[in-house]
C-alpha cells in the first residue's frame, strides 16, 4: 500500500451522470495502485453557491469538502462539458476551495491532480483546459496525461456505466498515474514536480 490518499471530485447533478461513472473508474484505478481513495460526489454534496460572506461560518458540507481536498495527497477531477466549459456545479465546488488560502501551505500546494472530461460532442479537451487553470490558480500540479472523453453517448450505458474498454483502461491508467507522481513526490521532496509530471505523460505514451 502506498499510505497515500486521492480523493475524486466531480460529477453531475444527473442521476445517471456519465462524468461521475468515469471518475469512478479512475479512482479505482487509484486504489488499485495502493491509495486510499474517497469520492466526493457533487450530486450527493449538494453544496450551496459559494459566496464569500458564508465563509466566516461555512456550512458542515464545504467544511468537509475543503478539509478533505486539502488532506489529500493527490486527487482526480471530473466535469461534463456544458455549453464549452465545466459545469456549474464543479466550478462552484472550486470556488469553495478558495477558502484554503488562509492555510498553511495554502490552497492545494503541490498535489498531484488528473483531470476527465465527459463531452457529448468532440471538444471535450476544452473543459480540460478549463480545469488545468484551477489546478495552478490552487498552486497544484496536472498530470499532463488527460482523459477527454467525447462523444460520450457512444462510451456510456443508459445507466452511466463505462461501456468502452479502451476508455475505461484510460481512466485506470489515470487514477495509476496520480498515485505513481504523488509518491514520488511525497518520497522526495526535492524532486522537480514538472518534470515528474511530464515523465507521468510519457510512461503513459509508451503504454
Amino acid at each position: 500500500m502506498s499510505g497515500l490518499k486521492v480523493v475524486g471530485l466531480g460529477g453531475s447533478l444527473r442521476q445517471a451522470s456519465r462524468s461521475r461513472a468515469a471518475l469512478a473508474v479512475a479512482v479505482e484505478g487509484a486504489a488499485a495502485a495502493g491509495a486510499t481513495v474517497e469520492l466526493l460526489d457533487l450530486r450527493e454534496l449538494a453544496l450551496p453557491m459559494y459566496s464569500p460572506d458564508l465563509e466566516a461560518d461555512p456550512p458542515d458540507v464545504v467544511r468537509r469538502l475543503i478539509d478533505t481536498c486539502y488532506k489529500a495527497d493527490g486527487m482526480l477531477w471530473s466535469s461534463p462539458m456544458y455549453n464549452g466549459s465545466v459545469s456549474g456545479s464543479f466550478k462552484n465546488a472550486i470556488d469553495w476551495l478558495h477558502m484554503l488560502g488562509s492555510r498553511e501551505p495554502a490552497f492545494l500546494h503541490d498535489k498531484v491532480i488528473g483531470l476527465i472530461s465527459a463531452a457529448g460532442g468532440t471538444h471535450g479537451l476544452q473543459v480540460v483546459n478549463t480545469m488545468e487553470f484551477s489546478v495552478r490558480s490552487l498552486r497544484a500540479w496536472a498530470v499532463p496525461y488527460v482523459v477527454p472523453v467525447s462523444q460520450a453517448p457512444g462510451v456510456f450505458a443508459a445507466s452511466g456505466d463505462v461501456q468502452d474498454g479502451a476508455v475505461e483502461q484510460q481512466l485506470r491508467l489515470l487514477g495509476e498515474e496520480v498515485v505513481r507522481v504523488a509518491e514520488r513526490l511525497a518520497r522526495d521532496p526535492a524532486v522537480h514536480r514538472q518534470l515528474e509530471c511530464d515523465e507521468a505523460a510519457e510512461n503513459v505514451a509508451l503504454v
